[in-house]
C-alpha cells in the first residue's frame, strides 16, 4: 500500500466516523439551550463536523494530487513494521480480554513481559522490575489515591489485605 492509498483510506474512514458521531450527537441537544448554554451534544457534534470538513479537504487534495502526501507513491509501511504493529495489537487485545478473568494486575505484567522482553529484547532484570513496579504504581494511584476500583478477576482475594490496610 502506498502513502497515497493510506491517506485515501484514512480520510474515508475518519469521514464516515465523523458522520456517525454527528448522528449520535443529535441524540442530545446540539444547539443553544435558553438560560443554560450549549446542549450536551453541541461539542461532539461540531467537533465531528470540523473533522468531516478536514476529511473532505484531504479528499479534495487527494483527487487533485496536491501536496507531498497526496502525490506520494512511496510504500506506506514496511512488512516487518506491520508485523510488529500486528503483534502488539494482538497482545493488547489479549491483555484487555484477560482483564475480566485475571484482572488488570495479572494481565498487565504479562503484557509488559511480552512487550519488553520478547519484542523490545530488554534484559530480564529490567523486564521484571517494570512488570512489578508499573502495576504496583497503578494500583496505588487508582485504587488508593483516586479510589477508582479496577477489575481484578480471580485475583480479587489477593487484594483484600491491602484494602483492609488502606480503607
Amino acid at each position: 500500500m502506498t502513502v497515497r492509498t493510506a491517506e485515501l483510506l484514512m480520510a474515508i474512514t475518519m469521514g464516515a466516523f465523523s458522520i456517525y458521531l454527528m448522528y449520535k450527537s443529535t441524540e442530545l441537544e446540539i444547539g443553544w439551550i435558553e438560560n443554560e448554554g450549549p446542549g450536551g451534544g453541541a461539542w461532539p457534534f461540531w467537533l465531528s463536523a470540523v473533522m468531516l470538513i478536514s476529511c473532505l479537504g484531504i479528499l479534495y487534495n487527494w483527487f487533485r494530487r496536491k501536496g507531498r502526501i497526496a502525490s506520494s507513491d512511496k510504500i506506506y509501511i514496511e512488512s516487518h513494521v506491520l508485523m510488529d504493529v500486528t503483534s502488539v495489537t494482538v497482545a493488547l487485545v489479549i491483555t484487555v480480554g484477560l482483564f475480566s478473568f485475571i484482572g488488570i494486575y495479572g494481565a498487565l505484567p504479562l503484557f509488559l513481559i511480552f512487550y519488553l522482553r520478547f519484542l523490545g529484547k530488554h534484559s530480564w532484570r529490567l523486564t521484571a522490575l517494570l512488570a512489578v513496579l508499573i502495576p504496583v504504581t497503578i494500583f496505588f494511584f487508582f485504587e488508593i489515591t483516586l479510589k477508582i476500583i479496577l477489575p481484578k478477576g480471580i485475583t480479587e482475594p489477593l487484594f483484600l489485605p491491602l484494602y483492609k490496610m488502606f480503607f
